[in-house]
């Protein structure tokens, strides 16, 4: 019984350092141990403990400045994870068509908890442009791939879509994220898996007119078709 309840609740002080990993992000990839304590809730003597527990396992390291930032075991952690998914080489190839399509760039989310990971990133050649980092961790909330992640989050791809659910998508998101970014999204099923993740094209919201929304959106359609059936998955077919 102590087993299940372990299991159920976590481990307190576990839970409390990963809280504070997930602090860092690409807007904040530096916290002085002060911000870290204000942002987390703790107080800095438990704060100061808890980030040596990370930096002996290297998740975190010491910067010159005494600040903190994420360790190289962080990043060999989350270069293993993309690895194991074996996205990779079906997602690359689509996301690039893609861009060279429509000249934005193209995005893969996978949905961790409440939020949305970016798995695989091309960019467009374009030098204003929208931009979110592989590895990068964004609300589900804001968005079209946050919202086709929630949206179809039930469906498990291995029937066909409904006249119904192919009429809302590609989900289309203008200003929600930030006033100058817009992003049209699809779902992604694999066989047995569901929902795998979201094909995304984002760019300046300026681009995004009505007719050039019109015009990539049955470009994001087939490429989240594409990868659905290399998935093995049914739901565009």
């Amino acid at each position: 019984m102590a087993d299940v309840m372990l299991k159920t609740k976590g481990v307190e002080a576990v839970d409390k350092a990963l809280h504070i990993l997930s602090l860092f992000t690409t807007e904040t990839p530096k916290l002085s141990l002060g911000e870290i304590s204000q942002r987390s809730g703790y107080v800095k003597s438990t704060a100061l403990r808890l980030l040596i527990s990370l930096q002996n396992a290297g998740l975190v390291m010491a910067t010159p400045d005494k600040c903190y930032a994420v360790g190289a075991q962080a990043f060999r952690l989350g270069h293993l994870y993309q690895r194991t998914l074996r996205l990779e080489q079906i997602v690359r190839p689509v996301l690039r068509a893609l861009v060279l399509r429509t000249g934005e760039s193209g995005s893969f989310f996978r949905r961790e908890g409440n939020m949305r990971v970016c798995l695989f990133r091309e960019d467009s050649s374009q030098v204003l442009r929208e931009h979110v980092p592989e590895g990068e961790a964004v609300g589900l909330d804001k968005g079209a791939p946050g919202h086709a992640l929630t949206a179809f989050a039930d469906v498990d791809g291995s029937r066909r879509a409904t006249r119904e659910e192919l009429a809302r998508l590609p989900i289309v998101s203008l200003g929600e994220r930030g006033p100058d970014i817009a992003g049209i999204a699809a779902p992604v099923f694999g066989a047995g898996q569901g929902l795998v993740g979201a094909v995304t094209l984002s760019g300046p919201r300026t681009r995004f007119t009505q007719q050039t929304i019109e015009e990539m959106k049955p470009l994001v359609l087939e490429a989240a078709g594409e990868l659905t059936r290399a998935l093995a998955g049914s739901f565009y077919d």
